[in-house]
């Protein structure tokens, strides 16, 4: 649990962190564009004040007149009141080629700039439109740019991330798996050697029996565990019958204070299907059912189906689910309990959708009355 909150929080610290770049980015942007934009304001109350002066003076002033001509960024539209015309400047003609045009453009320049009047003895002379220009409008296009660029970054570095933890556990996995079924296999063996031997001794038949009831068992264990980070070989199989094998040998095994139910179709269901691991998957929810119930409550089995697919419903009346968790349970390290690893649910995971191609799931589950999970696989 401490694991998997740890994993929380770096990953709630790398959001966190991002999300501030990305704030101050944009502010510092903000606040350049609006410096780049009271510097235009400043230049056009300029390019008016020379127009004006240059209006009085029949433009006979040459360095006025280069102060108008040296402007070739700012568009703008000079309405001359008295004889109801436009003057447009540093416009491309096909946007200002009818006067409808000229119009819907200066009513957008007035929402960005207030429009400049020029007045000669209090009368209304001219009204000069501007609106951004092109440097200024790429600007106002560069934050969403910068942000688009940095959370395009950030997802190329958590993809990576994940599949490289995600790479480093499925190696983890397999190795320890595998170095399990190793250290199983020697005693394993040497255990059969002991069985055949005690068979010519004077023992009683049920004795032996029982052990190599055992042994098969843990041959069964042994095998399941050298399957783990090797594709394993699915056979077509009866759904129905795998699982009433895993139910007839947790059933015989499971405390009697424990009340359990089967439900099945009356009618085979076939699947591809690796039996040992399917089993090895409802082994591991039934027995945190039983964890759940803490030893004393109800357990269901049922198994429905549809057209394509097959389903098998694990019930239990036990404590329950929060919400929250009902996709954490299944990631590797997430354990409520005060013993355990958190790899059973991540296991049967596993198992359910990379080997068999289905698909698991907390179906429903409330505070105190009980869980069930779905596993469904394609017919």
């Amino acid at each position: 649990m401490r694991f998997f909150s740890q994993a929380k929080f770096i990953k709630a610290f790398i959001i966190c962190s991002s999300v501030s770049i990305i704030g101050l980015i944009i502010w510092n942007m903000s606040i350049f564009y609006n410096k780049l934009k009271q510097e235009e304001q400043l230049k056009m109350k300029i390019w008016v004040n020379t127009f004006s002066e240059i209006a009085k003076s029949d433009f006979n002033d040459p360095d006025k007149l280069s102060v108008l001509v040296e402007n070739n960024t700012t568009p703008m539209i000079i309405y001359f009141v008295k004889e109801d015309t436009y003057s447009t400047r540093n416009i491309a003609q096909n946007k200002v080629n009818s006067d409808k045009k000229i119009k819907n453009l200066a009513t957008k320049f007035s929402s960005e700039y207030t429009p400049i009047e020029i007045k000669e003895n209090k009368e209304l002379i001219h009204i000069i439109y501007y609106g951004n220009s092109k440097l200024l409008n790429k600007l106002k296009l560069f934050p969403l740019i910068v942000l688009v660029i940095i959370l395009l970054f950030l997802a190329i570095l958590y993809y990576f991330y994940t599949t490289e933890k995600s790479n480093e556990q499925n190696k983890l996995w397999a190795g320890m798996a595998k170095e399990t079924a190793h250290q199983i296999g020697t005693p394993l063996s040497s255990l059969v050697g002991w069985i055949e031997l005690l068979k010519t001794e004077n023992i009683p038949a049920s004795y032996v029996t029982e052990m190599e009831k055992d042994i098969d068992r843990l041959q069964i264990i042994t095998d399941r565990f050298s399957k783990i980070g090797s594709l394993p070989e699915l056979h077509r199989s009866n759904f129905i019958e795998a699982t009433q094998n895993t139910y007839n040998y947790l059933t015989a095994r499971s405390s009697k204070l424990i009340e359990f139910s089967l439900i099945l179709p009356e009618h085979p269901i076939w699947v591809n299907l690796n039996p040992q691991l399917f089993s090895w998957a409802i082994e591991n929810l039934v027995k945190n059912a039983i964890d759940a119930v803490k030893g004393r409550g109800f357990i269901e089995l049922k198994i429905t189906e549809n057209q394509d697919w097959v389903f098998l419903l694990i019930k239990d009346n036990g404590k329950g689910i929060p919400k929250r968790d009902f996709n954490s349970i299944f990631k590797p390290g997430f354990t409520t309990k005060k013993r355990g690893w958190g790899l059973g649910l991540s296991l049967t995971k596993r198992i359910v959708e990379e080997y068999h191609k289905g698909k698991i799931k907390v179906l429903k589950s409330e505070p105190q009355q009980g869980t069930t999970f779905e596993i469904k696989i394609k017919k």
